[in-house]
């Protein structure tokens, strides 16, 4: 073994000794602009809003404000961006009980007790506002709006929002493996919407889409319902945050829902878009640590945004710590028709399905990896008939999956990608 290098896995990272003689083209985001004076920044942007009048002018009048955050499985430095909103808020008369956090879990698990504090991210906040979880099968906390001119979809959204006279959406802007980047938009639809929305939005006529994928917007089905969504709840605004490989802000920006958040896109994808000459027989990646590889549920992302730089019949080695196992008990059963149907018989399941079993989406993204190549996964996490249910090759040693690789392809050249779907490498040749 000659070099090594290190990819992020969990709380901490993973250092991985290169073969002797294998060349390695590490993959990462060019080095991004750091926010020196984070807090001044937010107030900035509070104060010089993207198509929108200035947080002050928002304030006046208001009786009711929604700001709706994500939920643990996003590492978004909600703190500061926060505090800095609350303040502002307050500072021209809005008073603390008027103010409604809420938890965009979408169909996620909610966020409790200290999980709960450490997505705030900020004691004073925690300690002064309300805050709830979205409950998306809650009915009675839904309001039913009707449905997307173009596609159909049923526009259920949550009662704290609806009823909202502002309405704010914090979020982190990065690679989306489905609707092409997170935040703005996103944290709405699906992050507070009931049921019925979230699993219209996953079936297998969406997902299937090629244009439902990373880094693409036009077209996109999955951005235009969000769009249309969102025309149909009325005005919205938007924080958006971008950070880079060490997880410090470097851009914010606040203002009108869709404006601001494609600012945000433009600026990120300068970063988050690598583009590569070639693709590889082995690639090496990571589903981004923690919070995002706490379940496989979640590492699947990592698994599908290098898929453009991934020769036909290659192997990619991810590894994701998995500290909660699969994820849910719906993913739990969705994997067992994968692994009980087969490929072929788990599509031929979901096809028809107007509504996606609850995710189940997941597992649908997956093949679209299992079909350009095989997937080896390291984690410590997964334990005895989960190890069964992933749907791919379970490994004990990242080193020796490489070694086999690269000896199985007769190929030395290797592609690494540390911080996972954080980064999108793509191939102009690619299918």
């Amino acid at each position: 073994m000659s070099d090594s290098i290190s990819i992020r896995y969990g709380k901490g990272e993973l250092h991985v000794r290169l073969p002797n003689g294998c060349e390695p083209t590490v993959i990462r985001k060019p080095d991004m602009p750091v926010l020196q004076e984070p807090l001044t920044a937010i107030r900035e942007a509070l104060l010089n809003p993207v198509d929108a009048p200035s947080i002050a002018e928002l304030a006046k009048g208001v009786k009711r404000v929604c700001i709706v955050i994500c939920d643990i499985t996003r590492p978004v430095p909600n703190g500061p961006i926060l505090k800095g909103l609350i303040e502002q808020l307050s500072a021209n008369g809005v008073t603390l009980d008027r103010i409604t956090i809420l938890i965009a879990t979408g169909l996620h698990r909610p966020n409790l007790g200290r999980e709960m504090r450490e997505v705030i991210g900020d004691d004073w906040v925690f300690d002064n506002i309300r805050i709830e979880n979205h409950f998306a099968r809650d009915k009675h906390w839904m309001v039913d709006l009707g449905h997307t001119p173009t596609d159909g979809i049923p526009v259920v959204l949550n009662r704290h929002l609806v009823d909202a006279d502002l309405r704010i959406a914090v979020g982190l802007v990065e690679p989306h493996f489905m609707a092409g980047y997170s935040g703005g938009r996103k944290v709405i639809a699906p992050g507070v919407a009931g049921e019925e929305t979230i699993r219209t939005f996953h079936n297998h006529r969406f997902m299937a889409d090629p244009l439902a994928c990373n880094g693409n917007l036009l077209n996109n089905p999955l951005h235009r319902g969000q769009l249309e969504i969102l025309k149909i709840l009325g005005k919205a605004y938007a924080f958006n945050t971008i950070i880079d490989e060490a997880r410090r802000m470097s851009f914010v920006n606040f203002g009108d829902c869709e404006k601001s958040h494609l600012e945000s896109v433009a600026f990120v994808k300068r970063y988050a878009e690598v583009p590569l000459e070639r693709q590889f027989n082995t690639v090496v990646t990571s589903a981004a640590g923690y919070p995002l590889d706490k379940t496989y549920y979640q590492t699947v992302k990592g698994m599908v945004a290098p898929i453009q730089i991934l020769a036909d019949g290659g192997r990619m080695i991810i590894a994701s710590a998995c500290e909660e196992g699969l994820g849910s008990h719906e993913y739990r059963q969705s994997q067992s028709y994968l692994v009980s149907l087969g490929r072929q018989g788990f599509l031929d399941r979901i096809r028809p399905m107007p509504l996606a079993d609850i995710d189940a989406w997941q597992t649908h993204m997956l093949l679209r990896t299992l079909a350009v190549g095989n997937v080896s996964l390291y984690s410590e996490g997964l334990k005895g008939p989960e190890r069964e249910l992933t749907g791919v090759q379970m490994v004990e040693s990242i080193e020796d999956s490489i070694a086999a690789s690269i000896s199985q392809s007769g190929d030395k050249s290797i592609a690494i990608i540390p911080e996972g779907p954080y980064v999108i490498p793509t191939h102009a040749k690619s299918r």
